[in-house]
């Protein structure tokens, strides 16, 4: 098809104001119900953000007037209705949603689903502080799991840099939104862990919106952060983003910096402590030196170095007569069992048998029995009897007895 002449030539600017005037004057004011995404409070105090529906986004903006009658702040994945006037924004080419007011509609479908799956691996202990692993104080090598071409490498590997510039950084290139980026996740954390030289993991990324941070809300994601040999650091997003990665890790970071600040804080308090630890080393050092010269030079002009031979005489001396404290102790040593033996020896022969019968004491027994005869009733007329006396024995026969 063959354009016609240019009669007439449209600016850019005179095109976008045609489209306003049309927009502006063809709509009212609407009510427009959706799930807010990439919410952001300005420092102005104006509000942007996006209504999204399964199949549509609509830009909206709502102004410092207007905000401030709010009674909620919203944030992304909340399910709003707002009611505004259609406008366009001329710089951008592009139309948007001038909210004057905003009701709760309630939680949209991926906060469901993100509570839905939070409660379920609770539950299960996913997120238990005594299944998550300790971060290494000295990481020598440092695995990252994020998008190669976003802010989140940059502001990792810079901190590293900065703080520890030792520390290597190896990156796993993932997508970190969109179809097929937490399969990428999971294989990257994998990856990492069929290494032996990974000594802690980060992974992340940087802002965006509820749908932009999904895949960190992935129950295969959570699992395979759990199941990691690595410690792993969750650093997804800004400190108010919240994804199931950062309840699932061993610990969450705020920022993808603050993961970096995390993994070196133990080389920068080293850095800090270096020099007072050198100092107090270099004092002791010379401290110790100055005594060993101290005691060198006592000794150099002592008595002993200059007359040895008077030294080994007195040391001679003292040895003979604690080798003569020894013997004379010894000797009372053995004196003084010998006469603890002798008298318990006494003791026992006084309670001797053959004791007794040297005092003029028998011993009787039945004949055939060997045990004493206590009782005279025990020996019947007829039975026979042995008297052992001190010397010798005597054999006899009961003719009565009398108890």
């Amino acid at each position: 098809m063959k354009a016609p002449n240019p009669d007439k030539v449209f600016t850019i600017a005179e095109i976008t104001n045609l489209i306003k005037d049309v927009i502006e004057t063809s709509f009212g004011a609407v009510w427009v119900e959706g799930e807010i995404s990439n919410y952001k409070l300005a420092s102005s105090g104006h509000r942007y953000f996006s209504l999204k529906d399964e199949s549509a986004t609509l830009k909206c903006t709502l102004w410092r007037s207007a905000g401030a009658r709010l009674a909620f702040e919203p944030k992304d994945g909340q399910r709003v209705r707002a009611f505004g006037s259609l406008s366009v924004y001329p710089p951008q080419g592009s139309y948007q949603l001038s909210v004057t007011q905003l009701l709760d509609a309630g939680i949209g479908p991926l906060e469901v689903a993100f509570q839905k799956l939070k409660e379920k691996l609770q539950k299960e202990g996913l997120f238990d502080t005594a299944r998550k692993r300790p971060i290494p104080v000295f990481p020598h090598t440092v695995g990252v799991v994020t998008s190669p071409t976003g802010a989140a490498f940059v502001d990792i590997t810079r901190t590293i840099g900065q703080r520890a510039p030792f520390v290597r950084v190896v990156l796993a290139p993932v997508r970190v939104q969109g179809e097929g980026a937490r399969e990428e996740i999971v294989a990257a954390i994998e990856s990492f862990n069929r290494r032996q030289d990974v000594d802690v993991l980060i992974v992340g990324r940087g802002g965006g919106s509820l749908e932009d941070l999904w895949p960190f809300n992935e129950e295969m994601v959570a699992r395979a952060i759990v199941t990691s040999r690595i410690p792993v650091i969750s650093a997804v997003g800004h400190e108010v983003d919240f994804t199931i990665a950062d309840f699932a890790a061993d610990f969450r970071a705020p920022t993808p910096t603050g993961a970096a600040e995390r993994v070196t804080d133990g080389w920068v308090r080293v850095g800090h402590e270096l020099p007072v630890l050198t100092n107090r080393l270099h004092r002791g050092v010379i401290g110790r030196i100055t005594w060993y010269r101290q005691q060198w030079r006592a000794l150099s002009t002592s008595h002993a170095l200059r007359r040895p031979g008077d030294l080994l005489r007195l040391w001679s001396q003292r040895l003979d007569e604690t080798a003569e404290k020894l013997s004379r102790a010894s000797a009372k040593q053995r004196s003084d069992w010998r006469h603890r033996l002798e008298a318990l020896t006494g003791r026992l022969n006084a309670l001797s048998p053959e004791s007794v019968l040297q005092r003029g004491y028998s011993i009787t027994r039945l004949a055939g029995s060997d045990q004493p005869l206590r009782d005279a009733a025990n020996a019947q007329p007829g039975q026979r009897l042995e008297t052992t006396l001190a010397k010798g024995r005597i054999t006899s026969t009961v003719e009565e007895h009398r108890a």
